[in-house]
């Protein structure tokens, strides 16, 4: 579905719309962050100085501020494949596209990292906002698998199964397969709600409970599953439905 004619349109008011170089020195994102540190910025300010440039009658300020409430943030701009970014105004060009769809990725795998080098049950929160970077803005039913380590640090998130708006469907024994042929010694489970609710249901309980049986007979654990919605994470563990 293409974006309301209304998102992508500039208009002359604010801070936002004014070219870089009309900005005083000290408001310019790029000397900005140089002086005064990353955390001084807006995240439209960090998104700008990666896009470098707007187009005519559209400040690049003003460009991120529309990229941003067009994806729904980063969350969803970090979901966002490259081939839709193509249709938005103003990142129609390849190389523009490449930059950012590189620092996207790399966010991604710095959050990775951090759970491959320790032990990701003792932050659970940084599971969740990996598992919203990965799930959050998918707009199907997406089932996926953190495969941990003895150590309980990630060896890699698969997704495993994609369903339709309102269910996907979920093969024990290919879950199983994953985890021995990747010699986890634990899992954590996800899957997203498009709907935006993320109460478990009857059926994600029951689910729950098939693969906690199906990977206990391979002596592999099922730590969590997590269910995650736009903005929005529930953990069946901390719940204590596990």
């Amino acid at each position: 579905m293409g974006a309301p004619k209304t998102v992508w349109r500039c208009y002359a008011q604010g801070m936002s719309s004014a070219l870089i170089h009309e900005l005083p020195s000290a408001m310019r994102p790029r000397e900005k962050l140089l002086s005064l540190g990353p955390v001084a910025l807006s995240n439209a300010e960090l998104l700008a100085i990666v896009l470098r440039t707007g187009f005519r009658g559209c400040g690049v300020l003003q460009l991120a501020e529309q990229v941003l409430t067009h994806f729904g943030g980063l969350a969803g701009l970090l979901n966002t494949a490259p081939e839709e970014m193509r249709r938005c105004k103003g990142l129609g060009g390849k190389a523009k596209r490449a930059e950012l769809v590189a620092v996207l990725e790399l966010s991604r795998r710095v959050m990775g990292e951090r759970l491959q080098a320790r032990e990701a049950m003792n932050q659970p929160t940084l599971v969740q906002d990996y598992l919203k970077l990965h799930l959050a803005q998918k707009p199907h039913e997406v089932f996926g698998v953190m495969l941990l380590d003895a150590q309980h640090r990630l060896i890699r998130f698969v997704e495993m199964f994609r369903g339709t708006l309102t269910q996907t469907s979920v093969y024990p024994r290919e879950v199983v397969q994953q985890a021995l042929q990747s010699g986890a010694s634990a899992v954590v489970l996800a899957h997203n709600h498009p709907s935006g609710e993320v109460q478990p249901s009857r059926a994600d309980h029951l689910l729950t409970q098939t693969l906690r049986d199906a990977l206990a007979l391979v002596d592999v654990r099922v730590l969590d599953h997590v269910i995650v919605g736009p903005g929005q994470a529930l953990s069946m563990a901390q719940k204590g439905w596990l």
